[in-house]
Formats: C-alpha cells, sequence, structure tokens
C-alpha cells in the first residue's frame, strides 16, 4: 500500500483522538480542535459525531464533508515533508491541511490566525 492509499484507508475515528491529545498535551482544548475540524469541512458537531460513530475512513470523511473551507488553498508550509500547497491528490492535500491546522493549535498560534481570518 503505498501513502496515499495508507492516507484514504485511515479511519477519522482513530486518528481524532490523537489530534485531540496533540492539542490538549499543549494546553488546548477539544472545543478547539473541533472548532478547526467545523471551519475546514463543514461538519456539525452532530454530523461530526455521525462520521465518527460509521468509522468513516479519511476518503469518505472528505468525500462527506458540507463544503470544504474556501480559505483552505490559504493553509502553506511543510508537513510530514511536504508542501501542503504543491499536493495533488485532493483527500491526502485535505487530510494535510488538517494536520497541518492541528499542528499550528498544538504550537499556540491564535484561533483567528488558524482559521485564515
Amino acid at each position: 500500500m503505498n501513502h496515499q492509499e495508507r492516507i484514504y484507508k485511515m479511519v477519522f475515528a482513530k486518528v481524532y483522538p490523537l489530534y485531540v491529545q496533540k492539542a490538549e498535551k499543549k494546553g488546548r482544548t477539544q472545543a478547539e480542535v473541533d472548532e478547526i475540524i467545523f471551519w475546514l469541512t463543514g461538519y456539525t458537531p452532530e454530523t461530526l459525531q455521525q462520521q465518527i460513530d460509521n468509522q468513516s475512513n479519511f476518503e469518505t470523511f472528505f468525500a462527506q464533508a458540507p463544503q470544504i473551507h474556501p480559505n483552505a488553498s490559504k493553509i502553506t508550509g511543510l508537513i510530514c515533508g511536504y508542501r501542503v500547497e504543491e499536493i495533488e491528490d485532493k483527500v491526502v492535500q485535505q487530510t494535510r491541511y488538517l494536520d497541518k491546522l492541528i499542528d499550528e493549535l498544538a504550537k499556540g498560534k491564535a484561533m483567528e490566525k488558524i482559521l485564515r481570518k
């Protein structure tokens, strides 16, 4: 399985607690992680919970997202050695956008900056 296939098949519900854990270790909250996810994907608390309950993989998670935020293209920089703005595959890019935003949260960035306001 290549890198791209691994990301497609990763179950969001398994990664989500890791996002929360990473944020909380740095004094941030699950509510802030959720706010980032809602901003990026257009999910609501209910629809996010459905994705978690359904054990959706990242491919499904992003395919079913109500709306990827129009400012998502403003997310730039390196994550896992890749420039997020140069990733060709949509699902991989959107997954890396989310990774990048959670990283910024853990690094103490202000929410307005993270949400590209």
